[in-house]
């Protein structure tokens, strides 16, 4: 895919992964075009699925949600059956930012933001241990976030 994008292109996508706030003026000055050029191509990047989307990054502590979770979880089979299910369920959950299915020591790997250890406590309890399938969880509560969310290098 990277091959049908050229060095306007590239530029275009690093600059509004920086900061998704650039007006197209300021983005085609940036990129070096002229502001219909740049609003063309901007349009052909989100239309061939080279930007998903464009959101506000929401900072978790402002919104009472400052506590990281991650917890590897082990499904009690391993069949197509009990994947699907599993990831049904867990799509419903909003208290979980990512869900991965992994190969290792667990089936899936989850990124969860709550308030404090008390609420992971409730949400463990009464949520995460009653998916289907899941057999054991592993919890991980973060101490520091060195690198999150970085752009991608291209």
């Amino acid at each position: 895919m990277a091959g049908r994008l050229d060095r306007i292109d590239l530029k275009i996508l690093r600059f509004l992964q920086n900061s998704g706030r650039l007006t197209n003026a300021e983005l085609a000055e940036m990129a070096g075009v002229s502001a219909a050029t740049c609003h063309r191509r901007t349009q052909r990047l989100f239309e061939e699925g080279f930007i998903a989307e464009v959101r506000a990054m929401v900072a978790p502590r402002k919104v009472g949600k400052g506590a990281l979770v991650m917890v590897g979880v082990v499904l009690d089979r391993s069949t197509p059956e009990s994947f699907a299910a599993f990831e049904r369920a867990i799509a419903q959950l909003k208290f979980v930012l990512d869900c991965h299915l992994v190969a290792g020591d667990f089936d899936y790997f989850l990124k969860i933001r709550v308030g404090d250890m008390e609420d992971f406590n409730r949400i463990h309890g009464e949520q995460l241990i009653a998916l289907p399938g899941v057999r054991q969880t592993r919890t991980f509560f973060v101490m520091k976030e060195v690198v999150d969310n970085a752009p991608l290098d291209f």
